[in-house]
């Protein structure tokens, strides 16, 4: 797992508020209070379900909240092979009621649990979500070293091409390109570009001051090749998102960075402890 996370969303006079959120891994949430709308790329903006659960992303999910309260669970890749018996691929760019889905039927009764507990706030229900999922780790299937070993070659900012990638793991590019479907949803390819892509936008969101040139990764050609990209992930132009408010974002980014290293979950280092 990357991290738990508290999201609390109190507006004056029932305001809406709203924000992108960039690609990332798998997510589950459980709300509390009125449940947000969302739309991934550009599908039709829907009501998120009390469970839901994102598989991971590639495209900017467009959310609005109300009055809510939500618990989120960070799943790394490896996570998601532990907990859930589906390719990551069958749920990529896309999100599901997790109280339907039988392949999320063991983790439906987390939202009870959390939110029907004793009371005792954050600490309590952290407590509680903790427990839950350690007591499912011994009806999971072993844990797969290639998926943990693949992800932290990943996360390599000098990684720079599929095949680096498949040497590094001494395997063919077909049994990696099959191994990213299955535990990351998607082709080594577009998993590298996308990690690209994220660095450079945390590093602006960590440095509001920085212009997009400056927070380039080391790995983009010029800032045409950031552009394309930009478009490409969040639907958007670099100077469209930049001018738009990111109420919830701003937030997330630096508190994320402060609690678990790394502003954005798809640049967590796996090989790390601290899940927070």
């Amino acid at each position: 797992m990357s991290t738990f996370y508290l999201t609390e969303v109190r507006p004056k006079n029932g305001q809406i508020i709203g924000d992108w959120l960039h690609p990332e891994w798998a997510n589950l949430r459980f709300i509390s209070g009125e449940g947000p709308t969302a739309a991934i790329g550009d599908a039709e903006p829907q009501s998120v379900p009390l469970f839901s659960a994102f598989g991971p992303t590639s495209k900017a999910t467009r959310f609005e909240s109300g009055a809510m309260r939500s618990w989120g669970v960070g799943l790394l890749p490896l996570g998601w092979s532990k907990f859930v018996d589906a390719p990551a691929e069958h749920y990529a760019d896309k999100a599901v009621d997790g109280s339907l889905d039988p392949m999320l039927a063991a983790l439906a009764e987390l939202h009870d649990i959390i939110y029907s507990g004793e009371a005792g706030g954050p600490d309590r229900e952290v407590a509680r979500i903790s427990a839950f999922f350690s007591g499912l780790l011994d009806k999971g299937p072993p844990d797969n070293p290639m998926i943990a070993e693949a992800h932290a070659i990943l996360v390599d900012p000098d990684l720079a091409t599929v095949q680096a990638m498949a040497d590094r793991l001494a395997i063919s590019g077909r049994t990696l390109d099959r191994l990213c479907r299955r535990a990351f949803g998607f082709p080594p390819k577009l998993l590298l570009r996308r990690q690209r892509f994220l660095r450079s936008l945390a590093e602006n969101m960590l440095n509001p001051d920085q212009n997009w040139v400056s927070s380039l990764d080391h790995q983009y050609y010029d800032q045409a090749h950031f552009a394309r990209d930009f478009q490409r992930f969040m639907g958007m132009s670099a100077s469209d998102y930049k001018a738009r408010p990111h109420p919830f974002l701003n937030a997330a980014v630096h508190g994320r960075m402060a609690a678990a290293g790394a502003g954005m979950q798809a640049l967590h280092d796996p090989a790390t402890d601290r899940t927070t």
